[in-house]
This record gives C-alpha cells, sequence and structure tokens, in this order.
C-alpha cells in the first residue's frame, strides 16, 4: 500500500521559475531516498470558494499563485526512513538545505501532512 505526502503552498508569481528550479534540484532527492513519484503542481483553475479554498488555506495573496504537490512512497516505513533522514542534522545533502537552494516562498504558510489511500483508480490504457 502506497503512502502520500501532500502540500500546499503560495508561491510568489514572480517567482515561479525560481519554484520551479528550486523542485528541479531538491525533489530528486526523495526519489533517491524511495519515493516512486513526486508532482509539483502551478495552480491553473483554482476557484474561490465559500466558505474556504485553496487560497485562503494558504492565506495567497493576489500576486501569488497556490502549488498543490505530492510525493508517492512505496509505504509509510520508506516514507519514516526518508523524513528522519531530511531532519538529522548529519543529512547534509545541499539540495535541501535553505543556505544552498533557498525556498522561493514562505514556508510558514505551507500546508501539508501524509495519507493512506483508500481508494486507487487506474485507467489499464
Amino acid at each position: 500500500m502506497s503512502y502520500i505526502d501532500g502540500f500546499v503552498i503560495a508561491v510568489p508569481r514572480e517567482n515561479r521559475e525560481k519554484f520551479v528550479h528550486h523542485a528541479g534540484v531538491a525533489d530528486p532527492v526523495f526519489i533517491e531516498w524511495g519515493a516512486t513519484r513526486v508532482l509539483e503542481c502551478w495552480e491553473d483553475d483554482v476557484p474561490d470558494g465559500t466558505l474556504t479554498d485553496f487560497r485562503r488555506a494558504v492565506q495567497a495573496t493576489e500576486d501569488e499563485a497556490v502549488v498543490f504537490s505530492w510525493v508517492e512512497w512505496p509505504d509509510k516505513a520508506t516514507r519514516d526512513a526518508a523524513l528522519a533522514r531530511m531532519m538529522s542534522p548529519e543529512m547534509g545533502d545541499p539540495r535541501l538545505d535553505p543556505e544552498t537552494n533557498p525556498m522561493p516562498f514562505d514556508g510558514k504558510r505551507m500546508i501539508y501532512g501524509g495519507f493512506v489511500p483508500v481508494v486507487q483508480l487506474h485507467n489499464p490504457a
């Protein structure tokens, strides 16, 4: 059974290319540590909701785009091992170091969590 880490962030629209570069440098680390897939999705059709919505969830301003991302892992154990490695002081991978690969967004407004899939459908085509 797979395991999913999901993220929603607000990125200044002017930082789109910086974000793509940042993700292109950092995301391969997750694959190297066992993830099976990483997706970074720039907003295209993100409507305002009546009660809440993606934009409000991350306090996005008009000059910011919402990015919806997820990392697929083969299982929670693989994800937990990668997360422990990421948080360890001796990890030292410069691709995840904010000094060498700064985040082009306000990480304090990121929402994230780990999820267990309960329904999975696949198109055989």
